[in-house]
Formats: structure tokens, C-alpha cells, sequence
């Protein structure tokens, strides 16, 4: 039985008994129970709550109510009012406790309601089994339920309407209900995706990499799903990567400011009691974009740790599950007067080797469906190019890219060039320029809102603005992150109509969350739009482009070329103007480090399995 299947759950548990007000009378803390959905011989559905310290209790699963609003920050409510009786669950993997959830309910949906005699009873089929996997059936018959139903009446008459209690158990079920099973039915891991959501599961240091568009963030988020939210923490190197997977930055978890400075200054800031009682909780540190932080840094925040926590393991015991591409964009160094010189890999930190990592590459790239582009973006990301590949990118300058006018973005090696495209285009356009202030959740933080969200305080928008949606609002429309269009109107309540190259859809304004310094969350209500006329490759790192143009003549750094050219979903929607191999080189030490890599893969899966005989 795999672990999605499992009718079992362990987390923090608090079990509660009122009386006729509604009075707590009884409480039972567990602080790791388990819970176990069981069947008798009468196919009647219990709910067991025990612990190894504690009595077990058994509840009907009958006249419930599930209360599973927060279920993906892994909370949720059971109420037994046959009872009078509750069990608030807390810390749960979100994604266990989501499939938990699942399973109960379409279960549920299958109890059969005969009616049992004392007689029958009696005889003894009260003893208690583990229900069953979910089979495919059930969990269609479910979907098949929740599925609207069409009301269009068969005759050219109006059906009168009925009354609000009339066929209540046949109408549409409650959102809850929908929330948890379409919550729950996702796309499902590959193999090497879940080999290491197994290893981080089970407890490992683990470093996993990957070319662009291999599910890297897909699998991140995966991960943070399995693990307890209350000691897990998700991190990145840059504030718009630790918005998109719901995290602080690194730094304002460590709580070490810019990270300059001696290491003794260094854990006087990390022991400030807020700070630190942050790192004592922490048992599990995901930081994602790890190939753009400073080694320097990591080898400061790993002492820091160690003394923090008071604990001479490696990051103080804490579990790590570094992400990243090496071979894509490398640690910025900081113009300053530190003297601590050019910034270097993480790899090449002492603490890299010390914390014992556990590596893993994925190699089934989903961005992509061309083999022969996909051959053609992993030979650039080594740095390989050959006279086919340049003739085949050479040519892509004579691309029409553009369509139902809807231009290819440009991408520029320097952000200010970006912004300068960007802002003379929109002077150009005819017409008046309507502007879209950020509502956020407290004004005084705006500039941070500003620096980790991707969306702007202020969106300046005029009629032919070439746009970029920033969210994904309907993935089955095409109305993804990345998604380019062009505004051709303005609706009746003032909201931009893009027409998107799936259609035109009145964007509306969308809610973006950052986490902060203390466990403080931030917000900024903001039209999910940006001008793409143009951005630097920077800003790229990603996301999937519909269409898109580039010059490569100003590429300034080892991988630059590569990030700029995976972003394009295929050859044809891509254009290069200029395209020289001497823009095209990958970092000799990185090459060097992903050689040990797959050379310790290949000794990992050449292990025998097994007792020896």
C-alpha cells in the first residue's frame, strides 16, 4: 500500500468531549497520535485515535463534520456530534493529510446504510480491519458526484424554483467536499521524482538538480507537502523564488541581515530570541535556487546554526534538501569592502562536504517535447556546441514568432536595458494610461513586497501593452505564469482585457503571500500583469514562454545562454538574432562537480540490495 493509499495518519492530535453548551468537559492531548480509519464486519466506518501513551478512542464516522479549510497548512477539525466530540488535528503533512481526507470521504460516499439488528451484532462482526486502498472506480464514482450536474431544462419552460430544502442530499456537494478530493487528484511524480521525494521522507541530506523545465519547483512543492509545516522551512536565495514556493528568503530565516560580517556578530544576531527560537524548531531547512548563494555564505550560515542550536552536527542536526542548477545562473558577488573576494559555488563550501549530501538529477524534461531541441538546449547548458546546432539556431532569426498581436519578448542580459524597451514602448502606444495600485496588507513593507513578489506596487497599463500574466489562473486554458498577451481593452469596472493565445480573459486582481522575518506573512493584492516587451534573462529564470526573441551578444556569464534559450517551449517559438558560439560556455569547475556527481549516482545504484548470503 503506498503511502498516498494509506488509511492511517500520525501527527499531533488534541481530542475533545463538550457537554449540551457546548462546554469543553474532557481533553486528551496527543502529541503524536495515530489515526486510523477502520471497517467492521457491517461495513461501518470507525474513526481510531490512539497513541502509545494514551487510551485509544473509537468514533462512528457518522453525522460528522469536517472542518478542512487550512488542510494544506495541515489543520483540520473533525466534529462527532453523535459525540458531542472533536479531534482538532495540527503539523500534519499536508499532503498525507489531504489524501487522508480523500480517502475518508469516498469511502464514506460507498458505507452502506441497512440497518443492523442486536441479533446481528451480537453474532460478532464487530471486528475491526483497515479499510481497503481507494480503487479507480471509487475514486471516479466520487468525481462523478462532485461533477455539476446539467440543469438545462429539456422543454423551452422555465422549471419553477425549488424550495431551499427540497432533494438536499442530491445537490451539488459542499465546497469542502470538492476542495478535498480535486485538492488531491494532481499529477502524479515520475519515478526519479519520487525516488528523492522517498529520500528526503526518510531523512537524508539531499542536494537534487536538474536542466531547465525537469519539475524541479514542481517536486518542491511536493516535498513540502510530506514534511510537518511547523518544523519545516522553505527557503530560496532571492525573494520572488521563496514567493512561488510559499518561503522566507535565506537570509531573513537565518535572521544575519546581509550575512557581511565575522561569525561571532553573525550568531549574536541569530540568537535573538525570535531568531533563534526559529532555528531550535527547525528540523528540516529547504533552500531552493542553491546555485545562487554565495559558498561563503552557506559555510557562515552552517556555524551559525551549530551554535544556535547547540549542537556540533552538521547544521546543527538539521536535515537539508538543497535545489538547484549549477550550470544555470552562479552566486552574484556584492561590490563591497568586506574583502571576502569573488563570490564561489556552494559545492565549494567546507560545509557542502561536510553535510554528507545525498545527490540527485532529474533528466525527463517536461518543458520541452522536441527531442531535437531538447538535444539542442542540453548540449548549450555544458557548453557544447557543434555546426548543426549553430545552424539550427542561426536559422530560428527568420522565425514569425508573432501572431493575433501578441509580440515575442525580448530577453536582455541587463535589467535596466529591459526596463528601458519596456518603459519607451509604452510611451509610444496612442491613448490614455490607466494605472493599478498593489493593495497590501501593511503599507510600511512595501518595498520588500516590491523585491519578493514578481508583481509591481504600481502597473501602468495602456490599450496595445504588451503583457505577461504572473500567475496561473486556469492551467487548462492556457492561463499559466508566464502566458503572453496584448491589452485590448479595459472592462466596464476598469480591469484589463488581455487577449491571450488562448482567447481574451478580463484579468482581475490576484493575492500573492510572502513569509518574513518571525513568521510574520505579508500580502499584496496586485493585477497579475507585467510589460514584456522585454526582461532580462534574470528575471526569466523559470518561467515558460510562449514566444520569445533574444540577443546574445552581451552575455556576460558562464550558463547565461542556456537560461535565456531553455525558456522557449520549442525551436519554433523561439528567435535568435544573433547567435555566436563564442557566447555559448559552461564553468569548467561546475562541469567538474557534476562529473562527481553522477559518478557517486552511478556507485549509489550499483549497491546490492539485499542481506548478504
Amino acid at each position: 500500500m503506498s503511502s498516498s493509499d494509506s488509511p492511517t495518519l500520525t501527527c499531533p492530535i488534541l481530542l475533545e468531549w463538550m457537554n449540551a453548551q457546548q462546554m469543553t468537559t474532557r481533553k486528551v492531548n496527543f502529541k503524536s497520535g495515530l489515526l486510523r480509519i477502520l471497517r467492521n464486519g457491517f461495513r461501518e466506518m470507525f474513526l481510531e485515535i490512539s497513541s502509545e501513551k494514551s487510551a485509544t478512542h473509537k468514533f462512528r464516522l457518522k453525522n460528522i463534520a469536517v472542518h478542512s479549510k487550512f488542510m494544506n497548512e495541515g489543520k483540520c477539525t473533525i466534529n462527532f456530534k453523535d459525540d458531542n466530540a472533536r479531534a482538532m488535528i495540527s503539523n500534519a503533512p499536508p499532503s498525507q493529510l489531504v489524501e487522508f481526507l480523500k480517502l475518508m470521504y469516498i469511502k464514506l460516499q460507498g458505507e452502506s446504510a441497512a440497518k443492523i439488528s442486536l441479533k446481528e451484532r451480537l453474532e460478532g462482526k464487530g471486528v475491526m480491519e483497515e479499510i481497503s486502498p481507494l480503487t479507480s472506480k471509487e475514486v471516479t464514482k466520487a468525481k462523478d458526484k462532485l461533477a455539476p450536474k446539467d440543469t438545462t431544462p429539456k422543454t423551452g419552460l422555465a422549471k419553477k424554483r425549488p424550495d431551499r430544502g427540497q432533494n438536499r442530499d442530491q445537490s451539488a456537494q459542499p465546497p469542502s467536499k470538492r476542495r478535498c478530493l480535486t485538492t488531491a487528484i494532481e499529477t502524479p511524480l515520475t519515478p526519479e521524482q519520487q525516488r528523492v521525494l522517498q529520500a528526503v521522507v526518510s531523512g537524508r541530506n539531499i542536494f537534487f538538480t536538474g536542466s531547465a523545465g525537469t519539475g524541479k519547483s514542481f517536486l518542491l512543492r511536493k516535498i513540502i507537502a510530506s514534511l510537518p509545516p511547523d518544523s519545516t522551512f522553505a527557503t530560496a536565495s532571492t525573494g520572488v523564488a521563496a514567493c512561488h514556493i510559499g518561503g522566507y528568503t535565506l537570509h531573513s530565516f537565518a535572521g544575519v541581515g546581509s550575512g557581511q560580517g565575522n561569525l561571532k556578530r553573525l550568531v549574536e544576531l541569530a540568537k535573538r530570541p525570535h531568531i533563534a527560537q526559529q532555528w531550535r524548531r527547525c528540523k528540516t531547512l529547504i533552500i531552493d535556487e542553491i546555485s545562487m548563494v554565495d559558498g561563503r555564505f552557506f559555510d557562515k550560515l552552517e556555524y551559525v546554526a551549530r551554535e544556535v542550536r547547540c549542537n556540533d552536527k552538521p547544521f546543527g542536526g538539521i536535515q537539508l534538501v538543497l535545489c538547484g542548477d549549477f550550470l544555470q545562473l552562479p552566486p552574484v558577488s556584492k561590490n563591497d569592502n568586506s574583502g571576502e573576494g569573488q563570490a564561489k559555488f556552494c559545492f565549494q563550501s567546507e560545509a557542502w562536504d561536510r553535510c554528507n549530501l545525498h545527490s540527485y538529477e532529474l533528466t525527463v524534461v517536461h518543458r520541452q517535447s522536441d527531442p531535437v531541441f531538447i538535444d539542442i538546449l542540453q548540449n548549450i547548458r555544458i557548453g557544447r556546441v557543434t555546426p548543426e546546432i549553430i545552424s539550427r539556431l542561426q536559422a530560428t532569426a527568420n522565425h514569425k514568432v508573432d501572431s493575433s498581436g501578441i509580440i515575442a519578448s525580448r530577453l536582455c542580459s541587463l535589467t535596466k536595458e529591459a526596463q528601458l524597451i519596456n518603459s519607451s514602448k509604452l510611451e509610444n502606444l496612442p491613448g490614455p494610461m490607466k494605472e493599478f495600485q498593489a493593495n497590501d496588507g501593511d503599507p510600511t513593507y512595501s518595498q520588500t513586497l516590491d523585491m519578493q513578489t514578481p508583481v509591481e506596487s504600481v502597473v501602468k497599463l495602456k490599450v496595445g501593452a504588451q503583457v505577461m500574466l504572473l500567475k496561473n489562473i486556469n492551467v487548462n486554458d492556457g492561463l499559466v505564469n508566464g502566458a503572453r498577451g496584448v491589452v485590448v481593452k479595459f472592462s466596464t469596472e476598469g480591469l484589463p482585457v488581455v487577449k491571450f493565445r488562448s482567447g481574451e480573459h478580463t484579468v482581475k486582481y490576484e493575492k500573492w503571500s510572502v513569509k518574513v522575518m518571525g513568521g510574520s506573512i505579508l500580502s499584496r493584492k496586485q493585477i497579475p500583469l507585467k510589460l514584456a516587451w522585454a526582461f532580462s534573462i534574470h528575471k526569466s529564470q523559470g518561467l515558460t514562454l510562449d514566444c520569445v526573441e533574444m540577443s546574445l551578444g552581451k552575455v556576460f556569464e558562464a550558463g547565461q545562454a542556456y537560461v535565456a534559450l531553455s525558456r522557449a517551449k520549442s525551436l519554433a517559438s523561439l528567435r535568435v538574432l544573433d547567435f555566436d558560439p563564442k557566447h555559448v560556455w559552461a564553468n569548467p569547475e561546475v562541469l567538474k562537480f557534476y562529473q562527481r556527481v553522477r559518478r557517486s549516482m552511478m556507485a549509489l545504484e550499483m549497491i546490492p540490495l539485499g542481506k548478504k548470503k
